[in-house]
C-alpha cells in the first residue's frame, strides 16, 4: 500500500498535529486552522477519520485528543499494539511499540478466541521532568 493521496483538509490537519508540542482536541485543531478556511468541527472530524484509517494519526481515548503517528514510515502495515505514555504534568505524549507486549497480548486474545480490531495502551503518570 502506497502513501494515500491526502486532501487539502487532511494535509492541513496532519500538519497541525505534526507541528504540535502535544496532543490536540478536534476543537483545538479547528481553532488553529480557521485562517486556512476551516469553519466547522465536521471538517476536522472528517479529516481525522481518514487520517486514523490511514494510520497517520492516533486517538488518545483517555484524553479525547489526537496525535500524529511518530512512526509514519510504518503506515504501510498494521501497527498491532500501539502504546503511549501520557504525562499528567506537562502533557507530553510518547508513542512506542514493544514486540514482547504485542506477542503476549496476541497469545492472550487467541486463547480466548477473540478477534482484535484495535489495541491501544495508554499509560498515564509523570515524565522524568515532572516526577
Amino acid at each position: 500500500m502506497s502513501m494515500p493521496q491526502l486532501t487539502k483538509n487532511q494535509s492541513l490537519v496532519l500538519g497541525a498535529l505534526s507541528h504540535s508540542d502535544g496532543p490536540m482536541s478536534a476543537y483545538t485543531i479547528l481553532d488553529k486552522l480557521r485562517d486556512q478556511g476551516f469553519r466547522a468541527p465536521l471538517q476536522v472530524y472528517r479529516a481525522l477519520d481518514k487520517l486514523l484509517e490511514y494510520g497517520l494519526v492516533h486517538r488518545l481515548e483517555s484524553i479525547n485528543a489526537f496525535v500524529a503517528c511518530s512512526c509514519p514510515h510504518e503506515h504501510e502495515h498494521d501497527h498491532g499494539v500501539t502504546a503511549f505514555t501520557i504525562c499528567e504534568g506537562c502533557g507530553q505524549v510518547t508513542e512506542f511499540h514493544d514486540d514482547t507486549i504485542e506477542q503476549r497480548l496476541a497469545a492472550l486474545v487467541r486463547a480466548r478466541s477473540f478477534k482484535t480490531e484495535k489495541t491501544t495502551i495508554e499509560i498515564r503518570g509523570q515524565c522524568k521532568s515532572c516526577a
